[in-house]
């Protein structure tokens, strides 16, 4: 069982939802990227997803274009970002991390290559947005021979079709998109992520996890409610944006734990 399996088959066993934060590698510096997947491991974090920096984020919001853009302008690539994963798999063998991001730079490296060196690093997951499963079985496979979890994002607009493919050769959880549009925009409406759940447990039998437009502890248990958890990432990117390398894991941790704790109440 992967490292993703094993934490949520734990959760389930005590009845918990899980909390899955995003933030960008690499912002608000590269220095703090490790301390900050520290801290939100310690507030409650069932799954980090590690955004790796990319120069047209079709699927994100101005919040975490803007991230990828500090990212980048400080040199934070792909390769950089395995290393974080490396320097925090010394201290944290357990809580698992998912890479998200686009084919471009997977490709540019080498999709081989890549799946190597995340397995080696200590990758879990591997979340790629512009790689639809009709069109990445071959990667897919690459992914799960080396125990990595192919993740696929779900949406409104799927078609029953879509949701059975993915139901197919998706490994982990899937993430359903609960708006239509980017990251960070939008109204979250609860009553329609209820209706759309079971559409997608009639052919996925993996947790799903609901995310984009939950911003605070009182949404994030709304969603829960009606799903196996949450992804919660623009929000926090927004309070990491202004602080400082020593600041934003204190703000990463004091965040995660606050939706930790509504989570459990």
């Amino acid at each position: 069982m992967s490292r993703i399996g094993a934490r949520l088959a734990a959760l389930r066993e005590r009845g918990g939802k899980a909390l899955v934060p995003y933030v960008t590698a690499g912002d608000p510096d590269p220095t703090s990227t490790v301390a900050v997947m520290h801290a939100l491991a310690r507030g409650g974090a069932d799954v980090i997803e590690l955004g790796v920096p990319f120069s047209d984020p079709m699927a994100d919001g101005p919040v975490i274009q803007k991230a990828s853009e500090r990212a980048l302008a400080r040199g934070v690539g792909l390769s950089r970002v395995l290393g974080m994963v490396r320097e925090f798999r010394k201290q944290d063998a357990h809580t698992p991390v998912v890479l998200m991001g686009y084919a471009n730079p997977i490709e540019r490296y080498g999709a081989e290559r890549f799946v190597d060196d995340a397995a080696t690093a200590g990758v879990d997951g591997v979340l790629v947005v512009d790689y639809p499963p009709e069109e990445c079985e071959s990667f897919a496979a690459l992914l799960t021979g080396r125990g990595l979890d192919p993740i696929f994002l779900l949406a409104p607009t799927s078609s029953d079709a879509r949701i059975r493919r993915v139901g197919e050769i998706a490994r982990g959880y899937v993430y359903y998109v609960s708006l239509k549009g980017v990251t960070g925009a939008g109204h979250l409406d609860v009553d329609a992520v209820a209706r759309m759940i079971p559409r997608i447990k009639a052919h996925v039998q993996l947790p799903v996890f609901v995310g984009f437009g939950i911003r605070d502890g009182r949404t994030a248990q709304a969603v829960a409610a009606r799903s196996d958890g949450v992804v919660i990432g623009s929000t926090l990117v927004t309070r990491l944006e202004s602080a400082s390398a020593d600041e934003a894991p204190v703000r990463a941790e004091a965040f995660v734990a606050e939706i930790r704790a509504a989570l459990d109440s």
